[in-house]
């Protein structure tokens, strides 16, 4: 075994001490995505990217991206593709205004952990999107055999208090109902069946927390998923994992994984089935930043950069980019 193949993930993610500051990149998930996203984009030369994807995938994405509604953009396979292609279009867009973007690290909220491979050089932007498409396709397929939903959890202790009375409920009434996501010490979300997300709902505000729904159609990181792994795997399978330029913080174990880019197609399967340790993952940027990271949300909306703000020192600079003016702006302020 090498020297560097020995060094822990975290020790190894460290910054250069020589930069004055490194550049996290953060990619949502699905339920960032929104109707006519890509409109900002149409009319630049990053649409390009569009073009390309849709080639690939078989699928019209400049179409998702500019004419989709709300009900088509809950589908599990179109909202994936359409989160992902925007991702990719505001990647591009952010690598051509610097002439070269080396990020210090990167990470993804659920889907966005394959934008984060894919910044990261695990992935090439192609194979990303067919992994994508496939990964979509395969959960909408698990979403027929088991109609399922989620919903976030707002409150004081919601963590402990939700986990308990999700396994009450799997205990006592044997519902279908997990906690799907840790985002934060006062944010959860759920995810099961759709009448047993309705029901800890219900019991979870009359205790006193704060329900939101989100706008998808699956109980995602759940073992409802499980009949997606098979073709997933089978994606995973023939599709080529290359070093990693900087460490990828993984959903399942909320550690920075910089070398063995291999264990990477276990990790898209445990996915599938298993909470996102979203609290810890800014946790472990934390320790990695020493003062001296500013994080990016790359994507539609602004969900991550404001779960970050709550949870990080204020000291880490968080902006999200979406549009060409937020990257113009964004490039202005930090690197000019």
């Amino acid at each position: 075994m090498s020297q560097a193949s020995r060094v822990s993930p975290l020790r190894a993610a460290r910054l250069p001490e020589a930069e004055p500051f490194g550049v996290g990149l953060l990619f949502p998930g699905q339920g960032a995505q929104r109707p006519g996203m890509g409109e900002p984009w149409r009319d630049t030369p990053h649409w390009k990217v569009v073009a390309r994807l849709s080639e690939v995938c078989g699928r019209d994405l400049g179409r998702l991206l500019l004419h989709a509604g709300a009900e088509q953009l809950t589908r599990t396979d179109t909202a994936q593709l359409a989160t992902f292609a925007l991702e990719m279009v505001v990647l591009d867009a952010l690598r051509t205004a610097l002439g070269e973007l080396r990020p210090a690290a990167c990470a993804g909220h659920s889907l966005g952990e394959y934008a984060a491979l894919t910044a990261a050089g695990v992935l090439a932007p192609e194979d990303g999107a067919r992994l994508v498409a496939e990964r979509g396709a395969a959960m909408q397929e698990a979403n027929r055999l088991t109609p399922g939903t989620m919903a976030v959890l707002i409150g004081t202790d919601i963590v402990p208090r939700t986990q308990k009375l999700a396994a009450r409920m799997r205990a006592v009434r044997r519902a279908q109902v997990w906690v799907a996501n840790i985002n934060g010490a006062e944010q959860v979300v759920i995810s099961g069946a759709v009448d047993a997300v309705a029901t800890l709902v219900e019991e979870a505000t009359r205790g006193g927390a704060r329900a939101i729904r989100i706008p998808v159609g699956g109980a995602f990181h759940t073992p409802l998923m499980a009949p997606a792994g098979p073709r997933l795997a089978q994606a995973v399978d023939r599709t080529p994992l290359h070093p990693a330029h900087c460490p990828v913080i993984a959903n399942v174990d909320a550690r920075a994984h910089l070398h063995h880019q291999e264990r990477w197609r276990a990790m898209m399967l445990r996915q599938l089935v298993m909470p996102v340790r979203w609290a810890g993952s800014m946790r472990t940027l934390t320790a990695m930043a020493r003062g001296r990271l500013r994080l990016v949300e790359v994507g539609p909306g602004s969900t991550l950069a404001n779960l970050a703000r709550r949870v990080l020192p204020a000291e880490i600079p968080v902006r999200s980019v979406a549009t060409p003016a937020q990257v113009e702006a964004l490039v202005a302020e930090w690197w000019h």
